[in-house]
């Protein structure tokens, strides 16, 4: 019956169930986007579950227990932030007087380039303080708003991945009993990929965060940049946002050696470098590293940062990716979805590169057989 109505009728359905499955995350996210990095962090601690559960440690305790080890590393590596951010806190003098020097060097560029009175520049410097004072109280409300929401959403993380865990083979019943029995060859095959998938790409994202934070943290050091641990790991976590993340992260650590250095030269060599660092990244790292088999395209990958960041705020940043990958999985084994995708993946980079690989084995083979003696 849905062939035989109109191809604009059809397409105004899908187009209003794309709509309501927004509007249903934006307004649940509080309940959806901790849900949602419960089941990626489900099953990337399973395999962890099933070793345990393979030493005849009752499925309870052994659940608990990789939940509790993956709650233990991230409270390690709040710890280490927070203590890197005290001590930054504690040279607050030094960054002062640093911020002091660079202010007065750009009150004295803008004088002499824009022929703007240090008088003016004052007066505009007091209206926006004045502005800031007055909105001063509604950020710190938002900030320890922000703060309360992060602990909770922890703790309501932790819950929900033990009973993930917990009622794992219930659910999978569940989702295979939904759909039609000459469908759930399919529906187990999708259900199978997308565990596969999203496992490989949240080790091979912590793989790659891991050693980006070794680099970065190696070369800033060399540099003799203040905080540079802390700088090295704060960008690799950004870094997880893609294409955004390591522009912001560059920002950051070049905002933050302007106020504890007075050498513009180290702002040179950090873009240098830190640049070097993502190149090898995004071109060696990410294709081997984290290689996953679905590839999405760069337009779609940053619309749906923009489109998750817009929904879900910062959640919905990291979620976007494995999200679309999810889409990927289920439209490339439903007829009607195909279309859909075709516009996600990226197969035509990768069919160029295997044409490409296909030439030079093809060269290397006629240049074999010409050097073979004639008998």
């Amino acid at each position: 019956m849905n062939n035989q109505l109109p191809y604009y009728v059809r397409l105004c359905a899908k187009l209003l169930t794309l709509f309501l499955i927004g509007w249903i995350a934006y307004l649940g996210n509080t309940i959806i986007v901790p849900i949602y990095f419960s089941i990626l962090l489900a099953i990337l601690l399973l395999p962890l579950a099933n070793f345990l559960e393979r030493l005849k440690i009752p499925q309870g305790i052994a659940d608990m227990t990789a939940v509790f080890s993956a709650v233990l590393i991230i409270v390690i590596l709040i710890y280490f932030l927070s203590t890197q951010i005290s001590s930054f806190v504690t040279d607050m003098p030094s960054i002062k007087e640093h911020m002091a020097q660079h202010y007065a060097a750009l009150r004295h560029w803008i004088n002499q380039k824009f022929n703007v009175s240090f008088t003016q520049q004052t007066i505009f410097i007091r209206n926006t303080t004045k502005q800031l004072t007055s909105s001063g109280g509604e950020y710190i409300g938002q900030t320890f708003s922000s703060v309360t929401e992060t602990f909770v959403l922890t703790v309501m993380v932790g819950i929900y991945t033990f009973l993930i865990l917990f009622y794992r083979h219930l659910i999978r019943k569940f989702l295979l009993a939904v759909f039609k029995e000459e469908h759930q060859d399919g529906v187990n095959e999708v259900l199978l990929e997308t565990k596969s998938m999203v496992r490989n790409y949240m080790m091979g994202l912590l793989i790659e965060m891991a050693i980006i934070a070794i680099a970065n943290s190696i070369i800033l050091l060399c540099l003799g940049i203040k905080y540079a641990i802390f700088l090295g790991i704060f960008i690799a976590i950004l870094n997880l946002v893609p294409y955004v993340g390591i522009i912001t992260g560059i920002l950051f650590a070049v905002l933050v050696t302007l106020t504890t250095s007075s050498n513009m030269n180290d702002i040179l060599w950090i873009i240098v470098s830190l640049g070097i660092v993502h190149l090898v990244d995004s071109n060696i790292l990410m294709p081997r590293i984290v290689g996953s088999k679905v590839k999405i395209n760069a337009l779609c990958a940053i619309t749906g940062v923009l489109l998750g960041g817009s929904l879900m705020g910062i959640a919905g940043v990291f979620l976007a990716l494995p999200t679309l990958a999810i889409l990927k999985i289920v439209f490339d084994r439903v007829d009607e979805l195909k279309p859909w995708g075709i516009l996600l993946g990226d197969e035509f980079h990768t069919n160029k590169k295997a044409t490409t690989q296909n030439k030079i084995k093809g060269l290397l083979h006629k240049l074999t057989v010409k050097k073979q003696p004639t008998p």
